[in-house]
């Protein structure tokens, strides 16, 4: 897995066309697209204007360093990627593929992410299988909630690394020992973390971990990954197509049905996964991520949300502690007794003019950062809550 482990990054917005009255902190939502990765955008653009210069090689290399890369910032093979358009993509494989039968239970957290939520509710109702919501624990710690409800019933747990909401982070290492011991799968959505806060899939050991690539990836819109353990790669894709055969280079004899899928997960890639103009892109970023390395990344952007949840905190807002969220994201949250009706009239209005761009999300203020903000990012935001609050 690429990156030191201890080191802090220094600010990179030269990477990034942000102008500098613009506070973007707002990753959870969408990362902005780096240079690199326009310029080999462009490219791929050019390709598809001049098509004859589109070989062969074009619609797998490309495809396979993707692999690569991805599979490095997760402790994978390239052999247990699969390159999917959108993590709902991943986790329905995953429901095409994972044995749940009637009277077996699915758990998910309560005001889950929905792309891992819909898939298993269609299945239980499918499966005559019961749909468990764990709800939000009073102190934070979901892992302890999450092992409290796991049993000999489960099937299936599907959970986020944290949660999308406010950072709530869970220990996926002694969660997947629990659901190992209890013959269950366990299904990762890592959306929301992937990129910016450091996983094993030797260590977690999930059955399938997914996640879009438009957030912490800074990927763009459209090209996404799907781990899937050796165990389960001869399951069934959701779809068929030819370039996830066996000798599907070979153009001229693509007529030629072949019923031996690709190495690995390949089977589940889905189609049109070449991408000439998002691939490029995409292995740009991957190949900045490796460099930096989730576990400075993370180490970096903690600083940024440890200062702005110092200053909330002085301001009445509350947060999550920092051993109970994930270290890239922060929930601020308006208690009840001095916000009665949650966030301030005027916030939204405030946050805009002053060129802050965060989420509200219900009743609290999501806060995510990346290496292209600075400390007068931080201080545009706390500025406008000692304004409004």
């Amino acid at each position: 897995m690429g990156g030191d482990m201890t080191r802090t990054i220094p600010c990179q917005k030269r990477l990034f066309d942000i102008p500098d009255d613009i506070h973007y902190l707002n990753c959870a939502y969408i990362s902005p697209l780096m240079r690199p990765a326009l310029e080999a955008a462009g490219e791929g653009l050019r390709y598809e204007a001049q098509p004859w210069r589109i070989t062969p090689a074009r619609f797998f290399d490309p495809v396979e360093r993707a692999r690569v890369l991805f599979a490095g910032l997760i402790g994978a093979s390239a052999d247990d990627v699969a390159i999917v358009p959108a993590a709902s993509y991943g986790i329905a494989t995953a429901a095409e593929n994972l044995p749940v039968s009637e009277g077996g239970k699915i758990v998910v957290l309560e005001e889950q992410y929905p792309s891992n939520v819909y898939a298993w509710r269609d299945l239980a109702r499918r499966r005559e299988a019961t749909l468990e919501t764990v709800p939000r624990p009073d102190d934070g710690d979901w892992t302890r909630a999450v092992l409290e409800v796991l049993d000999q019933d489960l099937a299936v747990a599907a959970l986020p690394h944290n949660h999308w909401t406010d950072g709530g982070l869970l220990d996926l290492a002694a969660i997947g020992e629990r659901v190992r011991a209890l013959g269950g799968a366990l299904v990762i959505d890592a959306s929301q973390s992937a990129g910016a806060l450091p996983i094993d899939v030797a260590v977690v050991q999930p059955d399938f971990l997914t996640t879009c690539g438009y957030k912490w990836m800074l990927c763009p819109y459209g090209v996404s990954f799907l781990y899937v353990a050796p165990r389960w790669q001869e399951g069934r894709g959701l779809e068929e197509n030819p370039m996830n055969r066996q000798g599907a280079i070979d153009f001229p004899r693509m007529a030629v049905l072949r019923d031996e899928y690709a190495i690995g997960a390949r089977r589940f890639d889905a189609g049109e996964r070449a991408h000439f103009t998002l691939m490029p892109a995409a292995i740009a970023v991957l190949e900045q991520l490796n460099a930096w390395g989730p576990q400075s990344i993370q180490a970096t952007l903690k600083q940024m949300t440890a200062a702005v949840a110092s200053e909330a905190d002085a301001l009445g807002l509350t947060s999550l502690p920092p051993d109970r969220r994930a270290g890239h994201f922060l929930g601020l949250r308006f208690p009840e007794h001095r916000f009665q009706k949650g966030p301030p009239a005027g916030l939204s209005d405030a946050l805009a003019e002053a060129g802050v761009h965060v989420s509200l999300r219900g009743t609290s203020l999501r806060v995510t950062p990346h290496l292209w903000n600075d400390w007068r990012d931080l201080e545009a935001l706390i500025d406008v809550l000692k304004k409004t609050l």
